[in-house]
């Protein structure tokens, strides 16, 4: 009894898929297991933190790739050039040792297994999870941006100060500098907010397509506005906080708010601001909706 060219073709493509997967998984487990470690024991330097939304990230762009394998498996097999070139590429990186330029060999592979595969289609069908595999693979692009965040920086400390006076409390503000009581306090360029910033709009994104409503370009950018807007209202709040608790004594709050598990709690509720947000906007256009229907239907009486 013979095996069917069809099916014996499928059989080979997921011999190789799987080969593939296996391949990957080898000689970059240990790095993905490294960033892991470092994001949950902050064992990892503060550049690399920055990136820790790859948590979710990572687990639910490989889920996305796992719910296109049909889609995958049908395109047709075609190699593009720029797929030996990325491929060649994030070999020279990988083999360079270094652990930045291994980890940004990371998405540079991917992206040239899907040209290399499947051609430009087999990029396109895979485009959003290898965008998601990039925005959370660890790179020098935080430090690079430090030395510019000084606007960020004043203007935060301003509103911070501002807030405080309303407070009544003794304040004055000088450049990036807060001080509450004569304590003062720096809006460092770590404290400026740049970590929460790309963590809310890597969840917002994340968001957006959970819900099938990244293809909407009106309410992506809107989304992604208001996480911008959300992200840095709420480090104003949390640098008055610190400067708060710093300046009248409070240092068990401000270690607690700063360094420890307080800050990571600060961050949740800001990502559920911006859950709320989008929620009020669904419910919004859900009732738009529903007004436009019931119009037509009384046209139509």
């Amino acid at each position: 009894m013979g095996i069917s060219p069809s099916l014996s073709t499928v059989s080979q493509k997921n011999r190789q898929s799987w080969l593939i997967i296996a391949f990957l998984a080898v000689i970059y487990g240990p790095v993905i297991f490294h960033w892991y470690d470092g994001w949950l024991n902050k064992s990892i330097s503060i550049e690399h933190e920055y990136f820790s939304h790859g948590l979710i990230g990572l687990p639910y762009a490989a889920y996305i790739v796992w719910q296109n394998r049909k889609k995958w498996q049908r395109l047709e097999d075609r190699s593009h050039p720029l797929g030996a070139f990325l491929l060649t590429l994030g070999a020279i990186f990988y083999l360079l040792g270094s652990s930045l330029w291994v980890s940004m060999s990371f998405p540079i592979m991917l992206a040239g297994i899907c040209l290399w595969l499947k051609g430009t289609e087999g990029l396109k069908l895979q485009g959003f999870p290898l965008l998601l595999t990039a925005l959370a693979t660890p790179n020098p692009i935080p430090y690079l941006i430090t030395p510019y965040t000084l606007p960020l920086q004043i203007f935060i400390a301003a509103c911070a100060g501002f807030i405080l006076q309303q407070a009544g409390l003794d304040v004055s503000v000088d450049g990036i500098y807060v001080a509450v009581e004569g304590r003062m306090v720096e809006v460092a360029p770590y404290c400026a907010g740049l970590k929460m910033l790309f963590t809310s709009l890597y969840v917002t994104l994340l968001l957006l397509h959970w819900t099938d409503t990244i293809e909407n370009g009106r309410k992506t950018r809107f989304m992604l506005l208001s996480a911008f807007g959300i992200s840095v209202g709420a480090n104003i709040v949390r640098n008055a906080l610190l400067a708060w608790f710093h300046g009248t004594g409070q240092e068990e709050n401000f270690k607690l708010l700063h360094d420890s598990w307080g800050g990571d709690l600060y961050s949740v509720f800001m990502l559920l601001l911006i859950l709320l947000v989008f929620q009020i906007i669904q419910y919004r256009e859900a009732l738009r909706k529903q007004s436009l229907a019931q119009e037509e239907r009384n046209q139509d009486d």
